[in-house]
């Protein structure tokens, strides 16, 4: 499936699904979704993009090797438990704080932490995971 169609609207295919992947994320918290569904809809974007484009064009484009993204999504979700016990409640209390920004309040919470980094984890790894299996293809 390596047509020319399939490789010009791939790239803004991906930037649609990754998008929308992080508006899963942010929504996770009061309705349906989150970091786990939202991490797999930006892998599958991700699947696509190496499909129409090879395994090389998406780790040129991920920046960061993926079990590297995993390492720190697992870091930040260990981080976001952690922090209950700096501020002596029980562990994965989720805590709030509400910083300005151009006068406009805006609710922050150990759970978003978490939901990152849960995202960051996904992504990681299923994209590792994919991409060797993408990558078997080529031999």
């Amino acid at each position: 499936m390596n047509t020319l169609i399939f490789r010009t609207v791939a790239p803004f295919l991906t930037a649609l699904m990754v998008l929308f992947s992080l508006f899963v994320l942010l929504r996770g918290h009061n309705e349906p979704g989150g970091g786990f569904i939202g991490g797999l809809i930006a892998v599958s974007a991700f699947a696509i993009y190496g499909i129409a484009n090879g395994v090389a064009a998406v780790r040129q484009a991920l920046w960061f090797h993926p079990m590297a993204i995993s390492a720190f999504g697992l870091f930040i979700a260990c981080i976001a438990g952690l922090l209950s016990i700096v501020f002596a409640v029980p562990f994965m209390t989720g805590l709030w704080v509400y910083p300005t920004l151009l006068g406009v309040e805006i609710p922050l919470s150990s759970v978003m932490l978490f939901d990152a980094g849960v995202y960051l984890v996904v992504v990681g790894s299923i994209t590792s995971i994919a991409l060797a299996l993408e990558a078997g293809d080529d031999v």
